[in-house]
């Protein structure tokens, strides 16, 4: 006859296990998502908002729009389709269901699509624009990623993108750093949230903010604490916490005469694409600063010889070349900028030079136009340090946006109620 003690044993097994398993579940649903990096057949990811000329991660008001552009190199006239999801503050997935952040359908494949015209490197240029007939509007502000999937439901890449309303003010201002070993280095971000029919109940546990330099996200600052408030405002006059490196103007090249060389262009060559070969930079660090406008890291498509840059521009093998003295101590020198996102991959990593020891090379496949990029220094341990070839300086034209997620009590979803900007220029003591 069986014990009681033994039948109960498989029911326990079996709540133990399910227990483990909803704990499991609910562990990977909370994780932190990145975005997908897109295949080598794909180039020239441009992403933006409909208050922004340039491509980035789009911050956009939440009547606003974003428009996707995007080239495939097989040129086969691919099948992809986007689909659009909601985050939270730490990009983890919201609770919100689809119907509750969208207004419409997504998963639809893309129908805007041309095949590029008389360019030795042919390729398939993709866009998007969101809202559409189909997805027709976003319900509320936050984090969103935009992800292009292809007709086997991979996913191809994906693109962050921040929605916000404009419910509060944020004040910025620029000033140098309180440290005097950082002074002529660093640029430190103070700011204020608020407005007068405004109120942030419990901020300490409610309000959280992003400080982004040049729509860079991979070097935010996040999640800083209002010090105290004054009425409705929130003041955040932080030093340490909220300093950035002021890093350096940005290089750049423009091949939009992709045949002949310009002022950064020492030499063009036509092998199967064309060849653009930069002359050679050099270690700015410990060098004066030098002003020269620039796009922050941005880049825009351009060309010449034809009339739709989009199908016509061609793409060029581009030859960088930086004259290198310092000792890396087993770190890497990469490319850096917007061209690729602001990320560093084996593609940007500059190689030393075989005879030429203090020779650094590499070469990408850039789609015509002007660019902005810089020399970084990645160290042995993987730590970024932005200034290492390129040099910091305080007076450095640098733009910052703050991003301001308030949730409040009993809420869902981490909504996004303000943003403001401020820009180096203005730095004062």
């Amino acid at each position: 006859m069986t014990s009681i003690k033994s039948r109960l044993k498989p029911f326990f097994i079996k709540l133990i296990s399910a227990i483990l398993l909803t704990f499991v579940s609910s562990s990977l649903k909370a994780q932190q998502v990145y975005e997908t990096l897109p295949p080598d057949f794909i180039k020239t990811i441009e992403f933006y908002g409909s208050n922004s000329e340039f491509s980035g991660t789009p911050v956009i008001p939440l009547n606003g729009s974003v428009s996707l552009k995007f080239d495939d190199l097989t040129a086969a006239e691919n099948d992809y389709y986007y689909e659009i999801e909601h985050y939270n503050f730490d990009w983890t997935p919201s609770k919100l269901s689809k119907n509750e952040f969208l207004e419409g359908f997504d998963n639809i494949r893309l129908f805007d699509y041309k095949n590029s015209f008389t360019t030795l490197q042919p390729y398939t240029h993709y866009q998007l624009k969101l809202p559409n007939q189909n997805t027709r509007r976003l319900k509320v502000s936050g984090n969103y990623m935009l992800k292009i999937f292809n007709a086997d439901k991979q996913i191809i890449f994906s693109r962050k993108f921040i929605v916000y309303e404009n419910l509060v003010d944020v004040d910025i201002t620029i000033k140098r750093s309180r440290e005097l070993e950082f002074i002529d280095k660093k640029q430190v971000v103070n700011f204020e949230i608020g407005r007068e029919d405004f109120f942030f109940r419990n901020p300490d546990q409610t309000v959280k903010t992003v400080v982004v330099k040049n729509n860079d996200f991979t070097t935010a600052i996040s999640d800083l604490k209002p010090q105290f408030t004054q009425g409705n405002r929130l003041i955040y006059r932080y030093d340490k916490k909220s300093s950035f490196w002021g890093g350096n103007e940005y290089l750049n090249f423009d091949n939009k005469d992709i045949r002949q060389g310009t002022l950064r262009i020492q030499k063009v060559e036509l092998h199967d694409l064309y060849n653009s070969y930069l002359f050679p930079n050099f270690v700015r660090d410990g060098r004066p600063y030098t002003f020269y406008p620039d796009l922050n890291g941005a880049f825009r498509i351009n060309t010449i010889q034809g009339d739709d840059i989009n199908t016509e521009s061609e793409y060029a093998r581009v030859h960088f070349t930086l004259q290198n003295y310092k000792d890396l101590e087993g770190g890497e020198i990469h490319l850096y900028g917007r061209f690729n996102n602001y990320v560093l991959d084996d593609s940007t990593m500059m190689t030393q030079d075989e005879t030429k020891k203090n020779i650094f090379t590499n070469e990408l496949i850039l789609k015509q136009g002007f660019y902005n990029f810089k020399y970084v220094y990645l160290n042995k341990n993987g730590d970024f340090i932005e200034g290492f070839i390129s040099g910091n300086h305080e007076i450095t034209e640098n733009e910052y946006q703050v991003i301001v997620y308030y949730r409040d009590i009993g809420a869902r979803y981490d909504r996004v109620v303000g943003t403001g900007f401020g820009n180096g220029e203005t730095i004062i003591n």
